[in-house]
């Protein structure tokens, strides 16, 4: 029983635990779509997103980051869109 307990304890901790693979581009936007720093490009490998994410929010507090595979453009869903905090 207490085996039982411990597995199932790792197999739901671990759900949360993903491996991101694979080139990612990165983008701010404002609530009206519009990229907030349009002459830079953002890319991250892997779990590197969070990262990029992070600095992204830290420079335009409030914005959506838009997290898209780089080679297919589409939308990594699991983490797009993403909604900044706004600074107190």
């Amino acid at each position: 029983m207490r085996n039982g307990l411990a597995i199932l304890a790792v197999t739901v901790l671990c759900t949360g635990c993903l491996t991101m693979h694979g080139s990612y581009r990165l983008r701010a936007v404002d609530d009206k779509g519009v990229e907030l720093a349009p002459n830079i490009t953002l890319m991250a490998e892997g779990s590197g997103i969070y990262s990029a994410r992070g600095a992204l929010c830290a420079s335009y507090p409030g914005a959506t980051v838009l997290v898209e595979d780089a080679k297919t453009g589409q939308p990594l869903k699991s983490e797009s869109p993403f909604r900044c905090r706004t600074r107190k």
